[in-house]
């Protein structure tokens, strides 16, 4: 009989480690782990909470679930987002202590899930997740303002709401839905490539078809959410109207104003947060100018100013945590130093890119890299969280990432690397408050 609490860190993920080289012995023995903790024998320990006096770490590892349940049962990405959420729960639950993370973060492919319930038309592979298939898009500029709200009683929305309510009781963390910000919606549903054109073009009318998106689709979501589950959280997420892609200003004026409109007069609006803009680091510098007396080794000279503004912006629709996420390339003192005057929780993200084993070209340099960066961030967090007003359990109780992020991991993750980063935080001393 398998026993969840001899998988305790670093064993799960020598575990995970044979099962990923093919050995036959792993596989076996991870079936075994996995037949127990689909049967339910895990769940009294998964209501068990990070410590609130750590540096704590958290992990998105539906995709790590879903490589492994296809390996060991076969089980197909359709099935397993969308039939049986008690094995859909308790697999990624399990695959997080396996891993070590101290912290429960429910995810989803939430891009997917978000377009799929107005009716894009989606891939589904059978052992990746899902997404919108690009050659057929849903709307266009002239129907866009004909779409309508959803039901949300049935399909993925019903998917969702049962996966939520099963972690509730499992872990007796509040409900936390992740659906796409509007921005995001927009791009998966209009292209990629045509929003980006009427961006530059028409952008007026990207505003109107965003406040459309967020009236008629996202904000009724939202209504339903909190009248299912009152103590619940949203998570809207928009990769697509970040910085990076879209620069700092559409960011500021198209993403993140239509967020704010659609929460306008909102009961709830203090429990809904985006955390994941990425790529501040397009707001860091500007053309190198004559004038300039400080400029970066690129010819370019950095403007902090505009880093502050776009985080301010950020704030506003996160005054959750301050986020640091892989795609920013900003130090993390920059980070540190906005939570400490904002009085506002730490939270740094370890990117997929950099724990790809496929990426790799020098994986013992690498790892130097990988400590000294995951200590920096571990010393940061903790300096912010006995420097900052926290409640008791320094949110642990609470649904979202904390602390050291791992943004994705999955069954092409290099295991060591992630053994590393946590070895770090495992390391780290309690955290000390007055």
């Amino acid at each position: 009989m398998s026993k969840i609490e001899n998988y305790a860190f670093p064993t799960g993920l020598q575990l995970l480690k044979g099962w990923q080289a093919g050995d036959k012995e792993a596989k076996k023995e991870m079936t075994q782990f996995f037949d127990a903790a689909i049967e339910g024998e895990f769940d009294e320990n998964f209501s068990i909470l990070a410590p609130p006096d750590q540096v704590n770490s958290t992990a998105s590892v539906h995709m790590l679930a879903l490589a492994l349940v296809h390996d060991l049962y076969g089980i197909e990405s359709r099935e397993y987002y969308n039939t049986d959420p008690y094995r859909y729960v308790r697999t990624n639950l399990a695959v997080s202590r396996l891993l070590g993370v101290h912290k429960f973060y429910m995810t989803w492919a939430l891009y997917a899930f978000t377009c799929e319930s107005l009716g894009q038309k989606m891939m589904y592979p059978d052992r990746f997740p899902p997404g919108a298939d690009p050659d057929s898009i849903l709307i266009n500029k002239d129907n866009w303002h004909l779409l309508e709200t959803p039901d949300f009683t049935k399909g993925v929305p019903k998917s969702i709401d049962d996966i939520l309510s099963v972690t509730e009781e499992l872990t007796g963390m509040p409900p936390l839905l992740q659906i796409s910000a509007p921005y995001s919606l927009a791009a998966d549903i209009y292209g990629q490539e045509p929003l980006l054109a009427d961006l530059v073009n028409d952008p007026d009318t990207v505003n109107s078809m965003l406040d459309h998106l967020g009236d008629m689709v996202l904000a009724p979501w939202m209504d339903h959410h909190f009248k299912k589950f009152p103590n619940g959280w949203v998570e809207l997420s928009d990769a697509s109207g970040s910085p990076f892609f879209i620069g700092p200003e559409n960011c500021k004026t198209m993403s993140i104003r239509s967020i704010r409109h659609m929460l306008r007069e909102k009961p709830y609006a203090d429990r809904v947060f985006d955390n994941n803009f990425r790529g501040d680091f397009v707001a860091e510098v500007k053309k190198k100018v004559r004038s300039s007396r400080r400029k970066t080794s690129d010819g370019m000279a950095p403007d902090k100013d505009k880093l502050i503004e776009l985080t301010d912006a950020k704030v506003s629709v996160n005054p959750l945590f301050i986020m640091r996420l892989e795609a920013d390339k900003v130090d993390i003192s920059f980070y540190e130093e906005q939570a400490i005057k904002r009085n506002m929780p730490l939270t740094s993200g370890i990117g997929s890119p950099q724990i790809d084993r496929n990426s790799i070209d020098d994986l013992e340099a690498t790892k130097v890299e990988i400590r000294e960066e995951s200590r920096s961030f571990v010393e940061a967090i903790k300096r912010v969280c006995e420097t900052v007003d926290l409640p008791e359990d320094n949110y642990v109780s609470s649904s979202w990432p904390s602390h050291i992020y791992f943004e994705d991991v999955n069954g092409q993750s290099e295991f060591k690397l992630v053994e590393i980063i946590l070895e770090e935080v495992y390391k780290s001393s309690p955290i000390e408050r007055s």
